[in-house]
Parts: C-alpha cells; structure tokens; sequence
C-alpha cells in the first residue's frame, strides 16, 4: 500500500474511534439533565439510580472521547501538514471557538456534575448538568461546521494556494451544515435510545434489574420511536442537499452507473468498479428516482458523468459508500420496528418490563451498540463519498498528505487499531460491570425504603427516598 492510502486508513481508524464517544455524549448530556429535573420534581428516588449510573457512563465515554481528540489532532501535523498549511486559515478558527466553548465548558462542569451533588446546591448541581449538555452540543456545532464546510466550502478565496475567509457567516452556516447537523444531533440521540433500552434489557435478562429499570427502558423507547422518524425525514433532506452539491456521492450510494430517467431503488447489489456494472440487482423500478426527485421519473447523473480535466472518472470508490448505506438504512429501520414495537408492547404489558417477551429482550440488548454501527456507516457514506478531494472540489486529499514513508504508517495504525480494539472491549465490559452492580453502590448511602436521603447543602430541605 502506499503512503497516501495508509495514512487515509490511520486517520480513518482514529476518527471511527473517536466518534463513538461524542455520539454517546452529545446526547446523554440532554438525557442526564431529563432525568435530574425528574428527580427534582418527583423525588423518585428511581430517576437519582437512573442519573448516578447514566453519569458514570457519561465520564467514561467522556474521557475516551479526550484521549482519542487529542491523538487524531496529532495527525493533522504528522500525516496532512497540507490541510493546515492551504486551509488552517478557516480550519484553525473553527477548532479553536470549539475548544473555546464547548470543551473548556464541559471540562469544567463536569467536576461538578460526576462529585458536587449532595457538597453544592440542587439548583447549582442542576446548572452544571445543563452547561456540560450544551457543551458536548457546542463541541458538535463548530466541529460539524467545519466538516459540512469541507463538504460545500464557501466565504472563502485562494491566494496563492492559501485559502482565506472573506464571510465567516457563510463559512460557519454552509449549504450543507443545517442537514448535516440534524442528522448526527438525531443519529446521537438514538444512539443513547437504543443504548438505555438495551442496558435496561440486559439488566432484565441478567436478574439485575433494580428500581431505575423501567424508567430507563421507558425513557429509552420512548426517545427511539419520536426520533427514528425525525431522522428518517432529516436523511431525505440531508439526501436532497447532498443530490445537489455533492451527486457523485449520491450516484456511488445508489449505484447508478450511467445516467438514466426512472432510476430504481437498489436494495441489494454487488457494485463492480472494474466493470462499472452492478451484479446480482434486487431493486425497486423507479424507487431512486421517486425519493430523490421526487418524480418516478426523474433524471439521475451517473457515475460515468463525472469525468476531470483529463477525461479519467473522478468520483469516489462505488463499494464501500453502497454497501454502508445499506447498512445504515437497514439499522434504522430495525430501530423504527423495535422503537415503536416494543413501546406498544410495554405499554400493553403495564410498563412491567418483567413481562416483556424474552425474544424482545434479547433484541434489545443487541441492539445497545447499534447506533455506533450505524453512525459509523454514515461517517463512511459522508467521507469516503467526498474522495479524492479533502475539501471538495478545490483541494484533493493527495495534496494535503506528507511524505512519511509508508513503513512507519503502517506501523502506527497496526498500533493504533490494536489499542483501539481493546478499549472498545474494555469499554463494552465496564458498562456490563456497571450495569449489574446493586443500585446502593449507585447512592450517596445504602437506602431502606423509608429511609430519607440526607439534605444536598444549601436545598433547604431534605430529600425523600420514594420507592
């Protein structure tokens, strides 16, 4: 392999596992704060279980999320020093206001959110919750902006192969930034339905379930069956958009290889680049065509369209894009049946989660990861769907690479993977240890069922252990 593809691979393998993290955070920050304010209103003592374990959970993708920032910034310098040095002028800013405001924000707060409760106030406990779950919100915004800007840059000139701004509104609220932000907000907040629902499932087959659980499973399908059809709606957007600014990535997600009217919705292909056909085709005639244009027979580029200067294809490898966009779909549609199937199933089983059918359970429990699987898939339709450019359509991803020979590339991502690999176990494993602990290892002092928690400093009043 060459250097070029290599450090592509490494910096892939830093982002995949990086992003796992703030997919988790961004919204469990929100969730946390949903559950604090239904301990404060309720006094139920279920929804404190509920916050105390959601919390730790939080603090651990929290710092493997850090860890994993800060060695992919390191390959901003060792494997793409021409990123920085034609884009660091828009790039530099955008990372820099995200350090700024958001990860400064939940560094800071989340101190007194993992150890304050029960040394400071309600209400300032309280605000601290609310400051790291607009900050893991924040740390998305910017970083999503400068993403999207990658994507479809504008408010920019090039002097002398530099790029400069000239509109920082147009540059931060880029054509594609909206779309793309409610996709990954919507594929977070799933990701935590699914992953609440899963734990509670778990905890359920395990014979580990305590006063939280049904909260939790509750809260979880809940969460899964409002926002699985959001999603499905901001993806058609986001598609739409992604038609208009970026059609060879479209044409490589639907395998459409030559341009043709009435184009239909493959469901399963093998995409063969070398041949530029598909094989084995199941599809629905005309199905591409109707989502996309929203006529049955509209007109679709191609992939034999997009030619460079030289008259050679430039478009983006056909397989990987088609293939992880059946796999995203296919997950979200497992999470509509199972987010709306299994609400109407605890509903008519009196929110009992003990009464739940075990296949059900089973289902759910597998699905506790199925978020990162799918925003995974997604990050690599939205990625590799850019290639070969680094900034679209003005800087290609060969001109920002080093010169680091391809030996010691390879050596640092077979490091890399290696070490990544075991965390990822090591973190499935700690949430499992977590989740089939005893709910008094969760509590400010073992509770008795009449037996009130003490007052937090400065409440006032104290607290009643409900049942």
């Amino acid at each position: 392999m060459d250097a070029l593809l290599l450090a592509r691979m490494q910096f892939a393998a830093n982002i995949s596992f990086h992003i796992l993290f703030p997919t988790i955070t961004i919204a469990l920050g929100w969730t946390l704060l949903f559950m604090r304010l239904r301990w404060l209103r309720t006094q139920d003592t279920a929804w404190l279980v509920a916050y105390r374990f959601w919390t730790k959970v939080f603090a651990l993708s929290f710092a493997l999320g850090v860890v994993s920032g800060i060695v992919m910034s390191f390959q901003f310098g060792t494997n793409w020093p021409g990123f920085m040095e034609r884009v660091g002028n828009i790039a530099g800013p955008l990372l820099g206001y995200e350090v700024l405001t958001a990860f400064f924000l939940e560094a800071t707060f989340l101190g007194i959110m993992l150890y304050g409760h029960g040394r400071v106030s309600e209400r300032v406990h309280l605000l601290a919750t609310f400051l790291v779950a607009f900050g893991t919100t924040m740390s998305a915004f910017w970083i999503l902006s400068l993403n999207s800007w990658m994507h479809t840059p504008v408010g920019y000139e090039i002097r002398d192969g530099v790029f400069f701004p000239t509109d920082w509104f147009a540059i931060v609220f880029n054509p594609s930034f909206p779309y793309r932000l409610a996709h990954v907000l919507l594929a977070s907040g799933l990701t935590v339905a699914f992953l609440l629902a899963g734990v509670s499932a778990w905890q359920v087959l395990r014979g580990k379930a305590n006063r939280s659980t049904p909260r939790t499973m509750r809260l979880g399908l809940t969460m899964g069956a409002i926002l699985i059809p959001l999603q499905i709606l901001a993806g058609d957007l986001h598609g739409l958009n992604t038609l208009e600014h970026q059609p060879a990535k479209v044409a490589a997600m639907e395998g459409i290889w030559q341009t043709e009217r009435g184009a239909p919705l493959l469901l399963f292909a093998i995409p063969d680049d070398e041949a530029r056909t598909n094989h084995a085709a199941i599809g629905i005639p005309k199905g591409a065509s109707l989502i996309l244009k929203h006529d049955p027979d509209g007109e679709l580029r191609g992939l034999d369209s997009f030619r460079n200067a030289q008259g050679e294809f430039n478009h983006p490898p056909v397989a990987p894009i088609f293939y992880a966009f059946r796999v995203m779909v296919g997950i979200g549609m497992a999470m509509l049946l199972l987010g709306w199937g299994g609400l109407w199933l605890l509903k008519r089983r009196g929110w009992q989660v003990e009464r739940l059918p075990r296949p059900l359970l089973w289902a759910l429990a597998g699905m506790s990861f199925s978020g990162w699987v799918a925003t995974l898939a997604g990050w690599y339709v939205t990625e590799i769907g850019r290639q070969p450019y680094l900034v679209y359509g003005v800087l290609t991803t060969a001109e920002a690479a080093s010169s680091v020979p391809s030996p010691l590339i390879a050596l640092t991502l077979a490091l890399y993977v290696t070490v990544y690999l075991a965390l990822i176990v090591a973190y499935i494993g700690v949430v499992r240890y977590m989740a089939e602990k005893p709910e008094s290892a969760l509590l400010p002092e073992p509770l008795v069922p009449d037996r009130p928690l003490p007052a937090p400093v400065g409440s006032g009043r104290s607290v009643e252990g409900a049942r």
